[in-house]
């Protein structure tokens, strides 16, 4: 006879296997996902080569300049595994959606900052101050979406298939190189040499923006995946502490019996001594998490007569 306890989810109706077109979609989306934020990282150091080392650090050389604008490229490298940890750390408690939907926003936002960031001509030293935040926004992003990409995939692969859908979210990468390169290739072949360092080059940032509407699409067509164990819908809110089921002790020895809307059985009396603590349960709205805490000896700072 199965004894183990239900699952949190088992009466949630969008907590059943999903079915193949679903599987389909969150690959292809991951794999989008992963492309383009690949293509806003990597027009990053295409830029580098050719005119934010003029445009954002103009005191030194030329070369200086240049070599200062890749110093700002790897900059994001740095900022990558510590979206990693961020993401995957709040992935595991608030779920794998959220975390991607965030990161493919902060990338959108990020890049398409870059494409109307003003130039040191026009703001100063702030504009390579701004440069360097911009970009670890990105580095942030593509290190976020990469672990968020690869779970959605390889969690919602059916049986015997993970490695295929996890190295969609791979050839997002080379889609992004070559689309990045490509969409410069275009805006040079399409302006003169002054258009391109005056405005030209801005135009594969803001194309990055489009990015925001891959992010709202997965929020709003993507279920979680079913093995992280977080139900679909919102991220369950904060609220107070609401007391649906003390089983905790009183002072006078028994505990008083309670009930709510959240747990209509009310709690059995059990004998206590002073150094118990008072337990209860604490839920979130309607979903099906809770979380019990206990508040230190309850006895220590009042009398029975004052309960």
């Amino acid at each position: 006879m199965d004894t183990a306890p239900p699952s949190p989810l088992a009466g949630n109706p969008r907590s059943a296997a999903p079915t193949d077109r679903h599987r389909r979609r969150v690959a292809g989306a991951a794999a989008l996902a992963s492309a383009v934020e690949w293509y806003d990282y990597f027009v990053f150091g295409i830029a580098a080569a050719l005119v934010l080392g003029d445009l954002y650090f103009p005191a030194g050389s030329a070369t200086a300049g240049v070599l200062a604008a890749f110093a700002t490229f790897a900059v994001g490298f740095l900022a990558r595994p510590v979206g990693g940890v961020i993401a995957g750390h709040l992935g595991d408690k608030r779920g794998r959606k959220p975390m991607l939907v965030l990161a493919l926003t902060l990338m959108g936002l990020a890049t398409t900052g870059i494409g109307v960031l003003p130039t040191y001509e026009s703001i100063g030293v702030a504009a390579p101050l701004l440069l360097v935040l911009l970009r670890v926004m990105q580095g942030l992003a593509v290190g976020a979406q990469w672990g968020g990409a690869m779970l959605m995939a390889t969690e919602y692969a059916p049986e015997g298939k993970r490695g295929l859908y996890g190295s969609l979210v791979q050839l997002g990468v080379p889609i992004g190189v070559v689309t990045a390169n490509t969409v410069f290739l275009a805006a040079g072949a399409l302006t003169d040499d002054a258009a391109f360092a005056s405005w030209g080059w801005r135009v594969p940032f803001l194309v990055g923006f489009l990015v925001l509407g891959l992010a709202w699409y997965i929020h709003a067509r993507v279920e979680e995946t079913p093995s992280s164990g977080r139900p679909n819908g919102p991220w369950p809110r904060r609220r107070r502490a609401s007391r649906a089921r003390r089983s905790g002790p009183s002072c006078a020895g028994t505990s008083a019996p309670s009930s709510s809307p959240a747990d209509p059985s009310p709690s059995t009396p059990r004998p206590s001594t002073s150094s118990s603590p008072a337990c209860w349960t604490t839920r979130h709205g309607n979903s099906a998490w809770s979380a019990r805490r206990c508040s230190p000896s309850p006895c220590a700072s009042a009398s029975p007569s004052s309960r």
